[in-house]
């Protein structure tokens, strides 16, 4: 299979290169996203790629967009990304890539947690709740919560690592309505998916999304939704409370650098094993054939 670490489209104005996407101008209303195969860990950019990782987080955005559209607008337009490059770009946004409606993006990430892992099992360790949730006391790791809860994070610079705030400090930041807009909008989209994902055998942990607005103000979800990069997936066959459950993500990447005693998860990123490459890449397969039935579309 074909990698892309970066894409080189020179047909249309380059707008920058994020983690894991390049974003391209395509008229003053439009933007051309297209997902690379680099992995991001820690907030650090990896050097190798992870091949055909771009192509699932892409499909499988779109496979959610498709099946949440009636909950909220998204930025899809339509446009086939193959028709605003170049003739000898084409194979660059294949599969990878879509046109997307050009928004105004809240920075504000909404974090939706089903279950208590991560930097929200740490919080809740160390004061029993999460972005100022008070939680109930006694809830091991992984365990899921009594209802989904909304904790937001603060939108970081690249190499930065998002800050997670109070739903007060989102309204400070965004309004009061646009926040409780959000809010509410995020739950319903996790709940509807961690039902839909349940009868594939897969528990959603939790989840970001990210909003933006148009030129009338309209809220739109935007960039990726529900991929194995934005969300925990867990198969619910091997599920137990109390642990780490295994996932469907970049967890041989993350455990892998987590056993390096002189990196202080700060760039430059240390090189990767070809093996944790191949186990990482099977995951990223393995996630969408599950959720979707269908083998990624190379």
């Amino acid at each position: 299979m074909n990698s892309l670490y970066q894409s080189s489209i020179q047909s249309l104005p380059l707008l920058g290169h994020g983690k894991v996407r390049d974003n391209y101008a395509v008229g003053d209303d439009k933007i051309l996203i297209v997902t690379t195969d680099r992995l991001s860990a820690f907030d650090v950019v990896m050097n190798e790629p992870i091949p055909g990782k771009g192509m699932v987080l892409n499909q499988m955005s779109d496979f959610w967009f498709e099946k949440l559209g009636h909950i909220v607008p998204n930025h899809l337009t339509g446009v086939a990304p193959e028709s605003v490059v170049a003739e000898n770009e084409v194979e660059q946004v294949r599969g990878r890539a879509v046109v997307a409606k050009r928004l105004k993006p809240i920075m504000v990430e909404a974090v939706v947690r089903g279950y208590i892992i991560g930097s929200g099992w740490k919080d809740y360790q160390q004061s029993g709740a999460i972005c100022g949730i008070q939680l109930p006391a006694g809830l091991r790791q992984a365990e899921k919560l009594p209802q989904p809860i909304f904790t937001p994070a603060a939108k970081a610079d690249i190499g930065e690592h998002d800050e997670n705030i109070s739903f007060a400090e989102m309204e400070n930041r965004i309004g009061v309505e646009l926040a409780a807009k959000m809010r509410d909008i995020s739950i319903k989209l996790y709940t509807a998916a961690a039902e839909y994902a349940a009868t594939k055998g897969i528990i959603i942990a939790d989840t970001k999304f990210e909003f933006g607005l148009d030129d009338d103000g309209v809220m739109h979800l935007m960039d990726e939704v529900l991929t194995a990069d934005s969300s925990r997936f867990w198969p619910a066959d091997s599920y137990a409370p109390g642990m780490s459950p295994p996932s469907f993500d970049k967890q041989f990447v993350r455990d892998y650098l987590e056993t390096l005693t002189d990196w202080g998860k700060t760039a430059p990123a240390p090189a990767l094993p070809a093996d944790v490459i191949e186990k990482t890449q099977a995951k990223y397969f393995e996630a969408i054939e599950r959720l979707t039935g269908e083998k990624l579309k190379a």
